[in-house]
């Protein structure tokens, strides 16, 4: 018979307990608490495992959101840039027709006429490398710098005209001129619209999580554009007839 201690064993009508081996004992409680501790670490090791892939869906969550937030802000800035040009264009294509009329009054200023057309071409090649890429300080800055010098070409050219009394009453040239003026106050219109989503553009990848993934992202920061002579851009110039 089996006891807990040993095994009794009946010899010779005398009963004698033989113990059992200690070692099995001490053995099988080893087992015990190695079993324990083993499902103890995997609960530990799944909860930990849990949190991290939450954690990085987080983070995924977090990262996706952050980019398609900035390609809409980027996009926006695009478009404001596009209404900028399609204004610029229309004042290039006014200003050759403005100095074919010119011409035939101001013989005696061809040099004033040939800067008109030179500023006038240099704008127009800066506003095509600054189209390709708003977002390109210095493709900006030049076009700011060229737009300057073209209205100070006009300006001179329209304060010139003051002296030749037959080109004033020119009714071609009266309607280029408003024309020209309407296209200014345009131009300064897209450009206050653009400069505001560009704002928009810069404080948004300012925040965070955006400030530590718009670099790796591929957002910089976007410049605004700026005339020069924003002065004389928004007062279109003005010719008495």
């Amino acid at each position: 018979m089996a006891y807990g201690l040993g095994v009794v064993c009946s010899v010779d009508s005398e009963t004698r307990v033989f113990p059992r081996n200690p070692s099995h004992t001490l053995s099988n409680k080893g087992l015990n608490m190695l079993e324990t501790t083993l499902l103890f670490a995997l609960g530990e090791g799944v909860i930990i495992a849990i949190v991290l892939a939450v954690g990085l869906l987080l983070l995924i969550f977090m990262a996706v959101s952050t980019y398609n937030r900035l390609v809409t802000l980027r996009e926006r800035c695009d478009n404001g840039f596009s209404q900028i040009e399609v204004q610029l264009k229309r004042r290039y294509d006014l200003i050759p027709n403005l100095v074919e009329i010119a011409k035939g009054y101001m013989k005696h200023e061809r040099e004033t006429l040939e800067a008109v057309i030179q500023a006038r071409n240099s704008a127009a090649s800066a506003t095509t490398a600054a189209a390709a890429d708003s977002g390109d300080a210095a493709a900006i800055t030049a076009l700011a710098g060229a737009e300057g010098v073209l209205t100070q070409s006009l300006g001179r050219l329209f304060a010139l005209s003051e002296s030749y009394p037959d080109l004033k009453a020119n009714q071609n040239m009266m309607s280029l001129q408003e024309e020209l003026s309407s296209t200014e106050n345009k131009v300064t219109f897209a450009r206050q619209a653009f400069n505001d989503v560009v704002t928009s553009y810069n404080i948004g990848r300012a925040k965070f999580p955006a400030v530590i993934l718009s670099n790796m992202m591929g957002f910089p920061d976007r410049p605004l554009l700026v005339f020069e002579d924003s002065k004389l851009i928004q007062d279109a110039p003005k010719i008495s007839f």
